[in-house]
């Protein structure tokens, strides 16, 4: 594969993860916060509304486990193509 079509690979591999993240993080903190807070306010976490829990901190701990998803993700696309950092 020659440099300028391993490079196209590589940039679309990785505007896709970005995608990707970026609707999660839509449907987490838009999605679960507000759009389904109704619907998921009939279940209870731990005494709260689902909802209320999402909006306050649920959204808090998907996007961290994202971070650490995102990191894994891009160095495996890395090193698929090459470009990791040794």
């Amino acid at each position: 594969m020659n440099t300028d079509s391993n490079a196209k690979a590589y940039w679309a591999a990785t505007l896709g993860l970005l995608t990707k993240v970026l609707v999660i993080w839509f449907l987490v903190s838009y999605g679960a916060g507000i759009l389904f807070a109704p619907w998921l306010n009939s279940i209870t976490l731990g005494g709260y509304p689902l909802g209320f829990w999402f909006a306050q901190q649920g959204s808090i701990y998907v996007f961290i486990a994202l971070i650490f998803w995102y990191a894994h993700k891009m160095g495996q696309i890395d090193r698929k193509f090459g470009m990791q950092e040794d």
